[in-house]
């Protein structure tokens, strides 16, 4: 495969390790990519020589008189999607489609799965860590679910993975959307493990040297390897530190509620906290934070297959430029001007039938496009 492929493969010691290779995108996701991805996790789930997958992120290149930063994956192609919007091409559909299916296919994984997490995890980039089994942070890592920033909300099965969070933690990460380092990521159980970055090649190394014979056996010597490299000093917990008044501001029941809240909480933490939200979209926060707690009872299928109606209603309730994500999208990376016009413009003008819009089906069960997702590989 070419080393200019957005995907690159390579199996190692019963390892097959998938690089996203789009690295001044900061490895954003394609439909490409997803097809790729998908095609060969596919044909590893039934190779007897490959025991388990890890996924990473390539290096971008090197700014002048500095290392090069790799990351994970900045989530999925925005650019792509409000210029998809506009154009009316189905392959916005597609791309929605086939990611979800595959995040799924990596919950559902017959054989171990690494998330290898340096830099930014974020959106699509969450979708594909928190579907493996084993998730490692290292040193530079910042996840985070911030997509009510451009109108849309915490998707890839955010609405499983947040709502798991202890308390009224989801409702939170998903709402205001706060980048999370390893230390919080860990306590948070969005990550499993922390080990070095430059431990990474001698693990690979000695499994060249030395092949693993079994997912299981596999999957030990990766832990035990990350566990003789831990980082020697991690930082001290912010997100975390602030439990209790996450806990007694995101349990109310609305958004308004939320906000009157932290509005009557002088501290400076609460006043960072609506600084953040005040950019983001009044509709989506509200939409988002009715996703969290439906997912909270809803099986993994369940909860793709309800994001993407959501997702669906995101380009069709209100369409092309009308639309809130197309909104946010062009204010945060088309035009820049960082001034999108959202509709509604408060929290106070978001009524309880706009933000319950977003879930009424678009297909009937036998024709919704996740209608095949089960508890296993097929």
């Amino acid at each position: 495969m070419s080393s200019n492929s957005p995907v690159l493969t390579e199996v190692v010691g019963g390892l097959g390790v998938i690089t996203l290779n789009r690295p001044k995108a900061l490895n954003a996701l394609t439909l490409e990519m997803v097809r790729e991805l998908t095609t060969v996790l596919r044909g590893w789930a039934h190779d007897p020589l490959v025991h388990g997958v890890m996924l990473r992120g390539s290096a971008r290149p090197p700014a002048e008189g500095k290392h090069p930063a790799t990351h994970f994956c900045a989530g999925g192609d925005i650019r792509f999607m409000h210029d998809a919007a506009l154009a009316g091409d189905l392959a916005l559909d597609d791309f929605f489609t086939e990611e979800y299916a595959l995040d799924h296919l990596l919950h559902v994984y017959p054989k171990p799965t690494v998330a290898w997490i340096e830099g930014v995890c974020m959106g699509g980039g969450m979708g594909l860590a928190q579907a493996c089994r084993l998730k490692v942070v290292t040193e530079s890592v910042r996840m985070a679910m911030p997509e009510t920033r451009i109108g849309l909300f915490p998707d890839v099965a955010g609405g499983y993975f947040l709502s798991r969070c202890v308390g009224a933690v989801g409702e939170y990460l998903g709402v205001v959307g706060p980048h999370l380092h390893l230390t919080d990521a860990l306590t948070l159980g969005l990550a499993d493990a922390h080990a070095q970055a430059a431990s990474l090649p001698g693990l690979l190394e000695g499994l060249r040297a030395r092949p693993a014979h079994g997912g299981e056996e596999l999957l030990g010597r990766v832990r035990a390897h990350v566990d003789l490299h831990p980082l020697q000093q991690v930082p001290e917990a912010t997100i975390t530190a602030h439990l209790d008044q996450i806990n007694q501001h995101f349990a109310h029941a609305t958004l308004p509620e939320v906000v009157a809240s932290l509005r009557a909480d002088d501290s400076e933490w609460a006043r960072a906290t609506l600084q953040q939200m005040a950019g983001h979209s009044p509709l989506m926060m509200a939409v988002t934070l009715e996703q969290i707690r439906r997912a909270r009872s809803m099986p993994l299928a369940e909860v793709f297959r309800m994001e993407r109606t959501m997702v669906r209603h995101c380009f069709q309730l209100r369409k092309g430029a009308a639309s809130e994500t197309v909104e946010g999208v062009r204010a945060l990376v088309v035009d820049k001007d960082h001034a999108p016009r959202w509709q509604p413009a408060s929290v106070e003008a978001v009524t309880p039938a706009m933000a319950e819009a977003f879930f009424e089906a678009v297909w009937p069960p036998h024709a919704h496009p996740l209608r095949d997702l089960a508890d296993r590989l097929p």
